[in-house]
């Protein structure tokens, strides 16, 4: 086994002035935003647990070790590949760009240590540490700071730059503050993995299969488990708590269109947190993990330390949370799963927070169920949250507040106990309550942030996501409201063949307008704006190049009634569309031309669209859908 080597290697020694390829057939990068916030929260708490407050780079030589595991390398034709680990080594890199830009940025000598490990020039020949063809302009143009359009790439591209917006949401450079740059020497010189280097092809799969399909040790659900069986009596008991616990895991795991084997542990989590984490670590440097996070990391410890909490830790206990609670929270999350995946009715905002990314929707969901509750209050309690998380991602993200994971952990501990097992009619006025007093950020602007809402909203790397969701929502709206079936599944469905795309009405030549603007900057800045926006088909869209606003108008008049009310035909021939308009008393006119002032009034126009699609009178009329009365 000569032709096998084993080797330490920290970040540093894996990444410095090295590149790796994969092979044409290895499957896609694939990690998804519970994976990128799973990897950066577990960094987080191992570097804080050392940290203090004060503490130079050089005192991270004494902090604790991070072991990220073990990746597979092959040496063939002088090149290094990736039998097995491109995933953590893709999320480490995109990473280290977002370190190395936000190092950059603050003016921190830091950055040239970390250029090194993405990048290298060597007498002009660049070379990125992903030497992959297809995947390294979005690499460069994400270490140069530019925007890069996911459109026509493969997966992988679109993948990457997806995972890169989690990572600059979840703004672990500003909750490390001045601890940034002793995280970064931290994260170089004491996160490491094995790397497993093999002579041969051969040789380098050998071992992959023999580390995937032999050996593996009991997961954190299977531990959880045997602790619940232990204590039961009889062994006709325990033989009923086990059959169930494995239909309920197994309906988990195997839940259509996206199988995972690690489902039952996110609902296991979901569940303790949303029922029972009384406690969250405090939000300060060398703080310690409590219920909160311990949860989302060792759960099965969490439950053997709480069992009375939860009403476990003797037979009956034991019996009732794997017969009756652990099944009624699965179903619920799995109810939850297939609303953020299919369109729903009913349950349209499960959709809505799912589309937007909103990654704590499933345990803030769970948190005002009760085992006692029928299929109706569940359905009503799960709309009503939604709702809510609906209203209030949205008023943050128009005004570019951030609702990233670790960001938002805090307020959504909070929510989850002050939701926690109420009835309708108490969670209803609950979240009533809270919209009102949440009067910081609205559709209006955000005052102690000096945001504008609606009236600064344009597209950036940032917004660009929660513009194309907004666009959606709004031309969904008029579509329905004007009498016409709800569209917006179809509009955010990227798969579907002529998918949606963004057009701006003001076409890409600042010269046109050159009578209206100071200079180009501020030409291209109002073109992205929210009010020169709509969302035709991409056909349509590439069709239109850069024609003028006279010149593409007649078209809109065929598309949705969004686009279409910027002409004569919308107001002709379209009762149901015109009682809309006088109805709620908008603003919608056609337009013979379309210049600044046009486009300020436009913007107008999706404000108060906005606050009637977002408004918290929605929480009394989707609840009531289920019947509940009362409110």
């Amino acid at each position: 086994m000569s032709s096998i080597t084993p080797h330490y290697r920290t970040i540093t020694q894996l990444l410095q002035s090295r590149t790796f390829a994969i092979d044409e057939y290895q499957r896609e990068y694939k990690w998804e935003s519970k994976n990128i916030e799973e990897l950066l929260t577990d960094l987080q708490n191992k570097f804080l647990s050392s940290y203090r407050e004060g503490d130079t780079p050089k005192a991270t030589a004494d902090y604790a070790d991070y072991f990220l595991g073990s990746i597979i390398v092959t040496l063939r034709g002088g090149r290094h590949y990736l039998v097995d680990g491109q995933q953590r080594v893709t999320s480490l890199t995109l990473l280290l760009i977002y370190l190395y830009r936000e190092a950059s940025t603050r003016g921190l000598p830091v950055a040239a240590t970390i250029a090194p490990l993405i990048y290298s020039d060597n007498l002009g020949e660049e070379s990125f540490n992903l030497d992959i063809a297809e995947r390294v302009p979005a690499l460069r143009a994400l270490f140069a700071g530019e925007s890069y359009q996911p459109d026509g790439h493969d997966e992988s591209v679109r993948t990457i730059l997806l995972r890169y917006q989690d990572i600059v949401d979840l703004e672990l450079a500003e909750q490390l503050g001045e601890a940034l740059s002793p995280f970064i020497y931290w994260l170089l010189g004491k996160v490491g993995l094995i790397e497993i280097a093999a002579e041969t092809d051969q040789h380098a799969y050998s071992i992959f299969e023999t580390m995937n399909d032999r050996g593996k040790p009991l997961s954190p659900t299977d531990m959880m488990k045997a602790s619940l069986l232990a204590p039961i009596d009889t062994d006709e008991e325990r033989a009923r708590a086990n059959a169930e616990w494995r239909r309920t895991l197994l309906d988990l795991t195997s839940w259509a269109p996206d199988p995972d084997t690690e489902r039952g542990a996110a609902a296991i989590k979901a569940w303790l947190r949303a029922q029972y984490a009384d406690s969250t670590r405090e939000r300060r440097a060398g703080a310690v993990d409590r219920d909160w996070e311990t949860i989302g990391t060792v759960f099965h410890r969490w439950l053997r330390d709480n069992a009375a909490r939860i009403g476990a830790g003797d037979s009956k206990g034991n019996v009732r949370v794997m017969t009756e609670e652990v099944p009624f929270f699965a179903r619920a999350y799995l109810r939850i799963l297939e609303a953020s995946a299919t369109y729903t009715p009913g349950l349209e905002a499960v959709f809505f927070n799912a589309h937007n990314e909103f990654t704590w929707q499933s345990t803030v969901l769970l948190a005002p169920l009760d085992t006692a509750d029928d299929d109706a209050t569940v359905q009503a309690k799960i709309a009503a949250m939604a709702t809510y998380l609906d209203i209030w991602v949205m008023r943050r993200v128009v005004n570019y507040v951030r609702v990233g994971y670790s960001t938002v952990s805090y307020a959504m501990w909070l929510l989850c106990r002050e939701v926690r097992g109420k009835n309708i009619v108490e969670l209803v006025a609950i979240l009533k309550r809270k919209l009102a007093e949440d009067d910081d950020v609205s559709f209006d602007g955000s005052p102690s942030r000096s945001r504008n809402g609606i009236a600064g909203l344009g597209i950036n790397q940032f917004s660009r996501r929660y513009v194309y969701h907004l666009l959606a929502r709004v031309t969904a709206f008029v579509e329905v409201e004007s009498g016409r079936p709800d569209p917006f599944a179809s509009y955010v469905d990227r798969n579907r063949k002529n998918a949606s795309d963004i057009e701006h009405i003001w076409a890409d030549k600042p010269e046109r307008y050159a009578d209206q603007f100071a200079n180009a900057h501020d030409f291209w800045e109002q073109r992205d704006a929210i009010g020169g926006l709509l969302l035709l088909p991409a056909d349509v869209n590439r069709s239109f190049q850069a024609r003028s606003f006279e010149e593409k108008a007649p078209h809109y008049a065929g598309q949705n009634l969004f686009a279409a009310s910027l002409t004569e035909s919308a107001y002709q021939h379209q009762p149901q569309f015109t009682q809309f308009v006088g109805r709620e008393d908008l603003p919608f006119k056609p337009y013979s031309s379309f210049g600044v002032d046009e486009q300020a009034e436009r913007t107008e126009l999706v404000r108060r669209l906005a606050d009637l699609i977002w408004s918290p009178t929605r929480l009394d009329r989707e609840c009531l859908i289920f019947g509940v009365t009362g409110l």
